[in-house]
């Protein structure tokens, strides 16, 4: 991609429009910015991920979009090069997502990628986000972190996301369903031990609640009181101390095939078992191991 420079306030020389990544409440109606209300009335185009919830927001503030779109996952291949056509022949689009930011876990990462390859200004209308009100009550540290947004679903694909994050110092943030809550706290039990974590759900609404303990209470606490709404989820990261631990490792000074055969031959596991647990040790998933091992043997 060529570099560009954007200066956002300057009158375009070539007559195109501009991309505005307008927030909206995340459930408190309280949190729409004088902004964001006055960037969506003077927008010709409104692009929704969902009309019927965004009608909603507009007829609260008194917004009569000249033209409302439907820009979502399953629509975006067609609608995303529909919508840029617009904004370079002048007209001035504003996309939003149902609540919060657009482009953080939605498909307006596509359209702004598409407008910024088509030298389109894209401009942002910050306001409330959930994963960072969920950092700044969790208690857990915020001058670094990382947002993972939600896991893989599929148990393999999440232990492996797990694995990828677990050397992480910072702090983590997930987005989670509650049907999905209770398996993606118990992986990351599994996964990292008895960290410190923070649940905090329906953010800004009437029912708002975080929860704060380690990631066994907090699973304990929901196998209590069953999951409503949806969830942010903050972890602590890997501490100093367990860093350190992980560098004093007897394996250490081993390559992974040794690692591996101690297992195979210290403890008479089968090759597969073996390399599950030299996974476990290092912090890797199983299929790093079996890669590693098979670049190593060619």
């Amino acid at each position: 991609m060529v570099m560009q420079i954007q200066k956002s306030f300057e009158p375009q020389a070539n007559g195109t429009g501009t991309l505005y990544l307008v927030a909206t409440p995340i459930g408190n109606l309280e949190d729409m910015t004088y902004r964001a209300v006055r960037t969506l009335r003077e927008c010709e185009l409104i692009a929704a991920e969902d009309t019927r919830q965004t009608r909603k927001l507009l007829t609260h503030f008194e917004i009569v979009p000249q033209k409302l779109f439907s820009y979502h996952e399953h629509n975006k291949g067609a609608s995303g090069p529909e919508l840029i056509r617009y904004i370079i022949e002048g007209k001035n689009l504003a996309i939003v997502s149902d609540a919060g930011l657009p482009a953080i876990s939605d498909p307006g990462a596509d359209l702004a990628r598409l407008a910024i390859e088509a030298g389109i200004p894209v401009v942002p209308v910050p306001g409330a986000n959930a994963a960072l009100s969920a950092l700044i009550v969790s208690g857990l540290p915020t001058e670094r972190f990382t947002f993972a947004g939600f896991l893989p679903r599929e148990n393999k694909d999440r232990r492996a996301a797990l694995d990828s994050l677990s050397r992480l110092d910072g702090t983590l943030l997930f987005y989670e369903s509650p049907h999905r809550i209770a398996k993606t706290l118990e992986a990351m039990l599994q996964a990292w031990g008895p960290r410190k974590a923070a649940l905090a759900r329906e953010l800004t609404k009437r029912h708002e609640e975080i929860a704060r303990g380690t990631l066994a209470e907090l699973l304990e606490l929901l196998e209590e009181r069953p999951p409503i709404g949806e969830y942010c989820i903050a972890v602590e990261g890997e501490s100093a101390e367990q860093a350190q631990e992980r560098k004093d490792a007897w394996w250490q000074e081993l390559t992974l095939q040794e690692h591996v055969g101690h297992y195979e031959e210290r403890e008479s596991l089968a090759r597969k078992e073996a390399m599950k647990k030299a996974a476990s040790d290092r912090g890797l998933s199983k299929r790093d191991i079996y890669n590693a091992l098979l670049n190593e043997e060619n």
